[in-house]
């Protein structure tokens, strides 16, 4: 397989050194150009024939998402990671970037000082996203569903709770998904997206304007209440407690679980602890297989899982693990999912209520 030639896009000559130096280390990985500017990079782009690109938000002139706005007109398949500093407005920009059609975004080094800090974390952040983005595998994925290896009965559900888990391509996802919750829906929502801090704050906040149910960061203590969804904060697994008659949200720093703090499976495990079979969850596009162990406990336990499709799914890596394995009762395209968590939770209404009326008074 030919490697990935990457177009490299920043105005900071010790951004540029890093990155050119350090993905080049990678035989998979071809330096196809270098641009200072958004202006030359959409000049170069015809004469290099990337096939992907990295992009700097803050840039003078034509801005990042200046550029990539252009890019998307003329190259609409081209991936594109954004790459941004940790800071509020760089969190921002990248959603605003991702809302734009960015594939991804991987965020700079702080430590630019610290050559070899720099280096590390370009190698561990930016070079598998190039490589998952640019349909290099590990393994191949599978394109169909396996027969599930636990038996399902056909009965209808209870559900009391949804779970949802996702990373790259997850907040478009997301945004495609949550708004189709009505404020009434009769169960909360808990979710994961891998973020660093202060994105999943502003993910939260750009996902509560979009949807007619509240959509939080999570926090510690806060109670589980029907037609609100939470996000687990940047650098904390979310987990979920038992605390009297409620159920209340729990924070940890335990270690990374698949690389990932917040980590699907964390979350997972603890909501099929807490709710037995009474569970629906949804893994959607993303790198990894993170979720893949969680699903399976879900599942163990008597709840359902679902999961977003390959086709539309910027990477099939948590799905298509997750279906891979077995463990998977349906797939769907996204824009499915959000009406298909619906449906379900309502079914389930009316499985609740007619059976309250059933009941000899």
């Amino acid at each position: 397989m030919p490697p990935i030639r990457v177009l490299i896009v920043d105005d900071s000559v010790v951004i540029r050194k890093i990155l050119s130096e350090e993905l080049a280390k990678d035989s998979a990985i071809e330096i196809a150009g270098l641009a200072a500017s958004g202006n030359l990079a959409l000049a170069k782009i015809p004469q290099v024939n990337p096939d992907l690109i990295t992009l700097d938000i803050e840039m003078p002139g034509l801005d990042g998402l200046q550029t990539l706005t252009e890019i998307r007109k003329l190259y609409p398949k081209m991936p594109v990671i954004m790459f941004s500093t940790l800071t509020e407005r760089g969190a921002a920009a990248t959603l605003e970037a991702l809302a734009l059609g960015a594939s991804d975004y991987a965020t700079k080094p702080s430590n630019t000082d610290s050559s070899d800090g720099a280096r590390a974390h370009v190698r561990a952040e930016l070079v598998p996203k190039i490589k998952s983005l640019a349909g290099v595998r590990a393994t191949p994925q599978p394109s169909v569903l396996p027969r599930p290896t636990l038996l399902r009965s056909s009965r209808q559900r209870k559900i009391d709770i949804i779970a949802i888990g996702t990373s790259t391509g997850g907040p478009n996802a997301l945004a495609s998904v949550v708004p189709n919750f009505p404020a009434d829906l009769s169960v909360p929502i808990v979710l994961v997206q891998h973020m660093p801090p202060l994105f999943t704050r502003l993910l939260a906040e750009r996902l509560d304007t979009l949807s007619p149910v509240s959509v939080h960061e999570g926090e510690p203590g806060k109670k589980l209440e029907p037609g609100h969804v939470w996000i687990a904060p940047g650098n904390y697994h979310m987990t979920l407690a038992r605390k009297g008659m409620d159920v209340v949200l729990a924070m940890n720093q335990d270690p990374p679980e698949n690389s990932c703090r917040p980590a699907v499976d964390v979350l997972f495990r603890s909501v099929a602890q807490i709710y037995g079979p009474n569970v629906l969850a949804a893994v959607l596009t993303g790198m990894g297989a993170d979720g893949l162990r969680g699903a399976r406990c879900i599942r163990e336990a008597g709840g359902e899982v679902i999961v977003q499709d390959e086709a539309t799914s910027v990477v099939w890596g948590m799905p298509g693990a997750v279906a891979g394995a077995g463990q998977a009762d349906e797939i769907y395209p996204l824009e499915k999912i959000g009406p298909e968590i619906v449906r379900r939770v309502s079914a389930s209404d009316r499985l609740t209520n007619n059976s309250k009326a059933a009941v000899p008074k």
